[in-house]
């Protein structure tokens, strides 16, 4: 093994350790798992497959990952448990499953911090987002390495709707957790628990009105062939980040640490410029369907905005910073 100028400086800066140098600089042979909900082919799970592309590139098979799709580990909460024991060692994450135990990350959630895909890339960049990692070893275990991101979600309406104003008395599939729960209820709306697979067939029979999701996922899923209006409010979105097990990071020399913290930035920051660049495709797509298209009017968001960030505020008080940020995006 060629020992390249980083590992002299861990070397030199673990001289103080005899016993741990070894272990240190000892390069071991690793096959990472990677957890992830969204179904093969999603832009996450493509992520996902390229940092295992690259770990093995670039260790000539030394370090391998296995990526498994579409809940197959179970569902977020179970992949929590198992990052948190050390039994899972990666998983991508939603922003809002990890709001659900630390508020300052559901922050990210709030709705109209920002008002566009594009302003979403941007927003998960910025150094106030970075910084919510920080909340992550303490209050779950994990490492944070990335953001990744969908497009902006829409409401696809099983009935006739013009402004958020009718999404009042409507059952919606929403996520589930506080951040979004919240706030569609300061909407007037009833949210409705659905499992995403029944989610089509739910609207069809008429279980519920509609759901949220981004444009991405509901595009591949055909939500608007169930669907009268989709209605862009261009208020709510969805990150994911990219979670290590702290257990199992602690467990790694500095050098494949900063070479999966690389190789995982790199996939993810392609994912997001895949996303910015992917949404007119999206957009147009729709727009040939039988199904009518609203953006709702930004005069919309004022009153919702104050009453959320009465309940969010004192919870996750880095909202404000994070609402300064998005305001110039």
């Amino acid at each position: 093994m060629t020992i390249s100028r980083r590992h002299l400086l861990a070397l030199a800066a673990g001289a103080t350790l005899p016993l741990a140098a070894p272990t240190v600089l000892r390069a071991q042979s690793r096959e990472f798992r990677l957890g992830v909900i969204t179904p093969p082919n999603h832009p996450w799970n493509n992520a996902a497959l390229k940092v295992g592309e690259t770990l093995k590139a670039e260790t000539s098979g030394r370090l391998s990952l296995t990526v498994f799709h579409a809940g197959q580990l179970g569902n977020e909460g179970a992949m929590m448990q198992q990052l948190q024991s050390g039994a899972l060692d990666m998983a991508f994450i939603q922003a809002a499953e990890l709001g659900s135990r630390v508020p300052a990350i559901a922050a990210i959630n709030a709705p109209y911090v920002v008002r566009s895909t594009e302003a979403v890339a941007k927003l998960v960049r910025h150094p106030v987002a970075l910084s919510l990692f920080d909340y992550l070893p303490k209050e779950t275990g994990t490492i944070g390495l990335g953001w990744g991101i969908t497009s902006i979600r829409a409401v696809f309406s099983a009935k006739d709707i013009s402004s958020v104003a009718d999404l009042k008395g409507m059952k919606l599939r929403i996520n589930p957790t506080p951040a979004f729960r919240d706030f569609y209820q300061l909407l007037g709306a009833a949210p409705t628990p659905i499992p995403t697979p029944q989610v089509f067939d739910a609207m069809a029979n008429g279980q519920v009105d509609g759901l949220e999701a981004d444009l991405d996922f509901s595009w591949n899923q055909r939500f608007d062939r169930v669907s009268k209006t989709i209605l862009r409010m261009n208020a709510v979105h969805m990150p994911m980040v990219a979670l290590v097990s702290g257990r199992v990071w602690t467990t790694l020399p500095a050098a494949d640490r900063e070479l999966i913290s690389k190789a995982t930035r790199a996939a993810l920051d392609a994912e997001i410029d895949e996303i910015v660049a992917n949404q007119p495709g999206l957009l147009e797509n729709f727009s040939k369907q039988p199904v009518k298209i609203v953006v709702s009017d930004v005069k919309d968001a004022d009153p919702v905005i104050a009453e959320y960030d009465k309940i969010w505020l004192p919870k996750a008080p880095i909202l404000a910073e994070l609402r300064k940020v998005g305001a110039t995006l």
